[in-house]
């Protein structure tokens, strides 16, 4: 039963590295990665403690490469706000749709200015913080997106937050 679970553990790692979808645990293959009890919570991370707007600003990202942010970041987690025409309580409700269309996601707190979702990767369960602040005196949606556990997440939150953002550009059209 080790040998087994190992093997399945080191295919399912070989699998999230080499970008492949694997099958879903089913009667006929009940040792899956993701049917294990557990599995997906053991890479969730604890909620941050710095989410939100502080002084008009959501949080600095940390030195290691798994965040972006759009407010004063050096050019490593440097990622342009969003933009939008019209009134901005319309835009945060567009925002708000297209956000919550994406895979994996769950809206934890909603307010006129401030959406934070926790994404959920597909195999691991790793969870990723995002938020987005309508920043009204800079006539922007400021944003932010980060890993909570590990070094690297391979470019996962900036290209989430460009697949959100070109959404939302095709919704505000």
């Amino acid at each position: 039963m080790a040998k087994a679970l190992k093997t399945v553990l080191l295919a399912g790692l070989l699998a999230l590295l080499m970008g492949f979808a694997l099958p879903q645990p089913s009667e006929a293959n009940p040792m899956f990665l993701a049917a294990l009890p557990g599995f997906k919570t053991m890479f969730s991370g604890q909620r941050p403690s710095n989410i939100g707007v502080n002084g008009g600003k959501l949080a600095a990202c940390p030195a290691s490469p798994n965040c972006v942010v759009s407010q004063g970041a050096d050019d490593d987690h440097d990622i342009a706000p969003l933009t939008f025409t019209g009134d901005g309580a319309a835009a945060m409700a567009t925002l708000a749709t297209v956000v919550a269309d994406q895979p994996r996601n769950q809206l934890i707190q909603q307010t006129d200015d401030y959406l934070y979702f926790e994404f959920s990767s597909r195999l691991m369960g790793f969870v990723d913080d995002v938020e987005f602040y309508l920043d009204a005196d800079a006539g922007v949606i400021q944003m932010r997106a980060a890993a909570r556990l590990g070094q690297s997440d391979l470019g996962v939150n900036r290209d989430r937050l460009e697949t959100i953002r070109a959404a939302f550009a095709a919704a505000q059209a």
